[in-house]
């Protein structure tokens, strides 16, 4: 096995990438452990990390044979689909260093937490690939997508947050992701899935629409207000 899986609560499944000698780097079997985890659950949050803190993963395997790191690499972006088409908010808990595969295993996630220290880096046309181009623009703007892509430098989480790569910073990602799962784990199911489906709509006009469609079942009840509706006000 390359991942550990835990189920700290009946809703919340752990993932934690366990190859820490190569740094986590990525191979064929640790790419179908983690499809048949995101494929093959009913966990509402996924939480991804690793079991060291050195880094979430440093990319696929250089490793591997040259036919074997494309097999990787091919399988790696049916991943990264099956990341966003689940309903279950995934949340990835990044310490030390997130690179090519392992960078874009940030961009298919829902939840991004980093350590002070973490760094990610978009490396790709120095192999001959686009890395992170899919993904990047939707968080980051064009401009910075750019950058990031063609330059391939390391970010350091403080950028990365004030850019919008990820959204927290905290000195133990793995305690505040899991924090931050229960709080998910509180709310509407099909108030979270629909949150997700639609904030992947890139047409503002037909996400409006979406969300119309969601919502429009709703007769106007808050679970635990007031008769007052001074609920409403905090």
């Amino acid at each position: 096995m390359t991942i550990v899986v835990s189920q700290p609560s009946p809703e919340v499944v752990q993932v934690l990438l366990d190859r820490p000698a190569s740094r986590n780097a990525i191979d064929l079997e640790m790419v179908r452990e983690l499809g048949q985890v995101i494929s093959n659950n009913e966990a509402r949050v996924i939480i991804l990390g690793s079991t060291s803190d050195e880094a979430l993963s440093a990319g696929v395997d250089l490793k591997l044979s040259n036919s074997d790191r494309a097999e990787v690499s091919r399988k790696l972006y049916g991943l990264y689909e099956a990341m966003r088409r689940t309903e279950a908010i995934v949340v990835v808990a990044l310490s030390g260093h997130a690179i090519g595969g392992g960078a874009q295993l940030l961009l298919a996630s829902d939840f991004r937490i980093a350590s002070p220290d973490a760094t990610i880096r978009f490396r790709g046309p120095g192999h001959g690939l686009a890395v992170g181009a899919w993904g990047l623009p939707g968080l980051i703007g064009r401009g910075r997508a750019i950058d990031l892509t063609l330059t391939m430098r390391p970010i350091a989480a403080v950028e990365a947050r004030a850019i919008g790569l990820i959204e927290r910073i905290d000195d133990e990602p793995l305690r505040y992701a899991a924090s931050f799962a229960q709080e998910i784990t509180r709310l509407s199911p099909s108030a979270v899935a629909a949150i997700k489906r639609i904030v992947g709509i890139p047409d503002p006009i037909e996400a409006l629409r979406a969300e119309r469609d969601h919502n429009d079942g709703w007769e106007g009840a808050i679970p635990g207000d007031s008769e007052d509706g001074s609920d409403l006000a905090r």
